[in-house]
């Protein structure tokens, strides 16, 4: 209900530093949600508009006039999922064959490898190298725990499945329990941003780096590109996503640097120092391993927006797991959840994957917020998110009381714009947010990772 997105919106908004006052002013459109043990169109229209209450803050403070911020809940529950429709082609299967859920002797563990490197991690662990059926009965001969720590330690990605309960008893359950939904810093003192503002695209002149991978991070690039910013994603020369390129790639530039080797570290230093935004998500301390920690970071670039992602949260033994928005769902109870309030024999996730869309808007509403302070007050900003802790404020608003569906997509709630992506044409799902007279539209199409020079465009 819309009640309950302005509750969520009230909560979200406060941890990034937003005035509640504010969220009287939104208004939600659209009855009804998505199926679930968990208000997920409510987190998304929540999430939605915390970014564009950070962005019509913005312009407010910029000079501009004061815009309604209007959230179409509906729409919202559509983009947490996919927004794009392809036009006589078929996108990348998502999920790699053998990702997905698996009963071991005590219970029910999740394997997550679409990363080739992840794959084969796995599969060492299993010792096998072949279908869903052989990794099953490979799967069922371990129990979910040792399984999951054999995984882990192997450099891959599996999480067992665990009760609410169960997450909150665990180190890392308590560790993130203690962790703000946003953390945000002030940082040193700098230069107030100089560029002017466009009523219509309130973000232009921004540049933002994106150090991002698959899925939070991206969807809060898209959204800042949706609004006027210069995005310029960076991925290793071997890094690939094409189960959501297509998705997420929407207004970017994407290049690619190894920075590992220092003519890569070296060119990502010369772009630095001109990003007003870095978004990256990288497990902590990798960046710190390539001599970019933050001290460098903000000697590069004084006044930097640094907004920095983690799955398991900054604390706690897991602090450094690697991890993605369905094994967080296993890991803190989401799916166990879903499993008895539909009463089902195996995990039932969520409907999308709302904590990775969630944490990605919040990450836009940090970084929006950042520049804001930047601009009141001279100083940079450093913010801190999890998808763990998104979980947490997910689960803590739980609900048994399921709303009627929303109506069935239709032709209406596409774009007329066709979009000309690198892989074929396409439509948008219409975005599901109005910030007065400024329109979310894209300057430039979804394109392949790699297929732009590492350099801004006015270089």
């Amino acid at each position: 209900m819309s009640q309950r997105s302005r509750a969520l919106t009230e909560i979200a908004w406060s941890a990034v530093g937003g005035e509640t006052g504010a969220v009287n002013e939104i208004v939600f459109t659209a009855m009804g949600g998505l199926a679930s043990a968990f208000p997920v169109t409510d987190i998304a229209a929540a999430a939605i508009a915390t970014a564009g209450l950070a962005i019509a803050e913005f312009v407010r403070e910029a000079g501009g006039q004061v815009a309604r911020v209007t959230v179409d809940r509906r729409l919202s529950s559509m983009w947490f999922g996919f927004s794009l429709r392809p036009i006589d082609w078929r996108p990348t299967a998502p999920w790699d064959p053998i990702a997905g859920d698996y009963r071991a002797r005590d219970g029910w563990v999740r394997l997550h490898t679409n990363a080739p490197h992840h794959r084969a991690a796995a599969s060492r662990v299993l010792d096998v190298q072949a279908d869903r059926e052989t990794v099953a009965r490979a799967v069922a001969r371990w129990s979910k725990s040792e399984l999951e720590t054999a995984v882990v330690e192997a450099g891959g990605c599996a999480a067992e499945m665990r009760s609410i309960a169960e997450w909150n008893r665990h180190a890392q359950g308590r560790a993130v329990a203690a962790e703000p939904l946003v953390h945000m810093a002030a940082a040193e003192p700098a230069a107030r941003p100089t560029w002017s503002l466009s009523p219509e695209r309130p973000l232009h002149g921004m540049r933002v780096l994106d150090l991002t991978r698959v899925l939070a991070g991206p969807i809060a690039t898209r959204f800042l590109a949706g609004y006027g910013a210069e995005v310029l994603r960076i991925d290793p020369p071997d890094w690939d996503e094409p189960g959501v390129v297509p998705e997420v790639m929407l207004g970017k530039r994407c290049a690619r640097l190894d920075l590992r080797e220092s003519r890569g570290r070296a060119r990502f230093e010369a772009l630095l120092p001109r990003a007003d935004v870095l978004l990256h998500g990288y497990r902590p301390g990798a960046l710190d391993r390539l001599g970019l920690d933050s001290t460098k970071r903000r000697r590069l670039s004084p006044g930097l927006i640094d907004v920095a992602l983690s799955a398991y949260g900054w604390s706690g033994p897991w602090a450094a797991r690697r991890g993605f928005d369905s094994l967080v769902q296993m890991s803190a109870g989401i799916a166990e959840r879903g499993m008895t309030w539909r009463g089902a024999g195996k995990p039932v996730p969520l409907p999308v994957q709302a904590l990775d869309h969630a944490t990605g808007y919040l990450m836009a509403a940090a970084a929006i917020r950042g520049i804001t302070c930047r601009m009141k007050q001279g100083n940079g900003v450093e913010a801190r998110l999890s998808l763990a802790r998104t979980a947490k404020l997910l689960i803590e608003h739980a609900t048994d009381r399921e709303e009627e569906p929303f109506a069935p997509e239709t032709e209406s709630d596409r774009s007329a714009e066709i979009e000309l992506t690198d892989w074929g044409k396409a439509q948008r799902i219409l975005p599901p947010l109005r910030i007065g007279d400024a329109a979310m539209h894209w300057d430039h199409p979804a394109r392949q990772l790699g297929s732009a020079a590492p350099m801004w465009l006015d270089e």
